[in-house]
């Protein structure tokens, strides 16, 4: 099995960053591709991206920028993305090359908008890749902290258990541990979840709700995420493992978690649109949180009142503190 091949990182922001650091320690050389030719040009010249995680140091020599997707992907045998899933549809729609042979891994913690499809669906359904040659990545790891090279875990998620232990190897550093799993399915689904019971995490710290709180409705997401993944993906799974479990508590809890910044600046009264705007990043949860809605509605009718609570909130405008409230009532 010939594996990496050449590598590409697919995204110009922190998590592609975070990426790209661990790659360039483990790759002699590898191409990334972000869209602005001015964030290249200013990389280029100060060897760091002068955006996101700008204290990282890069040998720019070793690495080959494309501005074109079309040129990257030829280019390239391995495509790691990490676009927030707002966005890889119209990255994608330019593209004209096929991706069939090609191996895709998605670090994207989201879901395609519209389409309601988790990333290795996508890429299954749209362009036409073989469910062996798409790789997931999971598990509790902010970029922050790859950046300041904190101890982190992922797990590297593939149907074909021999090539996510080859590709593990790539993300494996002095800092960074893997693990790997069949899961892709529950490790997608786990990383769109956490993100919600994230935001609705933030809404109960702007809301002044304590850390007693705080542990029981963590305790109750993580039997939502359960009931939800076993809805659609029944197989045998330790939802406790860090790509699970660990994921929601680090994404609930963690200061660098913009799912929760962005619930707790609703949570002190910010409008959705307000919150999202002097964020200035992308909260994917607020995007996930329509998607499994829908999805739950018209596919597997679990009961997720945590889910529905966050939706009414951020589509529906409820007040966040009769809806809050409410929630407490479900918990024991």
């Amino acid at each position: 099995m010939k594996l990496p091949g050449r590598i590409a990182i697919m995204g110009g922001g922190s998590w592609a960053t975070a990426i790209a650091k661990m790659v360039s320690m483990t790759q002699p050389n590898f191409n990334w591709y972000m869209r602005r030719p001015e964030q290249i040009e200013d990389f280029q010249t100060f060897g760091r991206n002068p955006f996101y995680l700008s204290a990282v140091q890069f040998d720019t020599a070793n690495i080959n920028f494309y501005t074109n997707i079309n040129e990257v992907v030829k280019n390239s045998d391995t495509l790691i993305f990490a676009i927030p899933s707002p966005f890889l549809k119209c990255h994608l729609e330019r593209l004209d090359v096929s991706l069939k042979e090609k191996v895709v891994i998605s670090a994207i913690k989201g879901i395609v908008p519209d389409e309601n499809l988790i990333i290795s669906d996508y890429f299954t359904e749209i362009y036409g890749l073989p469910e062996e040659n798409i790789v997931v990545v999971g598990g509790p790891c902010h970029a922050e902290e790859v950046a300041m090279e904190r101890l982190s875990y992922l797990t590297i998620g593939c149907s074909n258990e021999e090539r996510a232990q080859i590709l593990a190897g790539m993300f494996n550093t002095r800092f960074v541990k893997t693990s790997t799993s069949i899961d892709v399915i529950g490790i997608e689904y786990a990383s769109v979840l956490k993100n919600i019971y994230a935001i609705v995490s933030g809404i109960c710290h702007g809301l002044k709700y304590g850390d007693n709180f705080q542990a029981v409705l963590i305790s109750n997401a993580i039997e939502e995420m359960d009931r939800f993944i076993q809805a659609a993906n029944p197989v045998e799974r330790n939802i406790y493992g860090s790509v699970y479990l660990g994921d929601l508590l680090v994404t609930a809890y963690s200061r660098f978690s913009r799912n929760r910044i962005f619930g707790s600046m609703i949570g002190k009264g910010y409008s959705v649109k307000t919150a999202q705007l002097e964020m200035e990043m992308i909260a994917e949860g607020y995007y996930g949180t329509k998607c499994i809605h829908e999805i739950n509605q018209q596919k597997y009718n679990v009961n997720m009142p945590i889910l529905e609570t966050v939706y009414s909130v951020l589509y529906e405008r409820k007040s966040a503190v009769p809806a809050i409230r409410k929630l407490t009532e479900l918990f024991k």
